[in-house]
């Protein structure tokens, strides 16, 4: 399902955009190593990243992760990735979010907009209740993206996250969606 907004949309990955995907993580490796979870080495090659892909399409269809790349509607070029992960249904009806935005194009609110139209899909489509985020405190432009969707600060989850090889504390944003507030 293709999610279309002002300037970008997002959509499932298909193995045919394997090439932008690796290319994307290769250049933005160093960036995205100080707030991402540790990678193997194998993570960069076309191999991993054309399989990454298969099991993502199974993890949608089994209503588990929804993993999208974030696309310039004007150039079709790949420029970032989100995800609603961690989905749990039954009386709960939540989710992760996370997002990836290519370290050329932070500052110019593609974050804000895609974390936007993924929250109006886990909301109008996937019928989730409430949507979580963990950032690293010094993250502020991360943290400020999500503030500018909606979302309100919870507290700190300590220690919480391994990143580099350290226990990292975030602090919790979410989101409730506006339909169930008066239930």
């Amino acid at each position: 399902m293709r999610i279309t907004g002002e300037r970008i949309y997002l959509k499932p990955f298909q193995v045919s955009d394997v090439n932008q995907k690796l290319a994307f993580h290769l250049k933005n490796k160093t960036f995205f190593e100080g707030y991402s979870m540790e990678r193997d080495e194998r993570f960069y090659t076309l191999e991993e990243q054309q399989a990454l892909i298969l099991r993502l399409e199974d993890f949608a269809a089994s209503d588990v992760e929804y993993y999208y790349g974030i696309f310039l509607k004007d150039t079709d070029h790949l420029i970032g990735t989100i995800n609603l992960f961690s989905i749990l249904r039954e009386s709960l009806q939540s989710a992760f979010i996370g997002y990836f935005l290519d370290k050329e194009h932070n500052g110019n609110g593609y974050a804000t907009e895609a974390v936007k139209l993924m929250v109006e899909f886990g909301f109008d489509i996937l019928g989730l209740h409430r949507i979580e985020a963990g950032v690293m405190p010094k993250n502020e432009r991360s943290k400020q993206v999500l503030l500018n969707a909606g979302f309100h600060l919870e507290g700190l989850a300590v220690k919480n996250v391994r990143i580099n090889g350290t226990w990292e504390d975030h602090q919790v944003l979410a989101i409730i969606n506006p339909g169930d507030l008066n239930n």
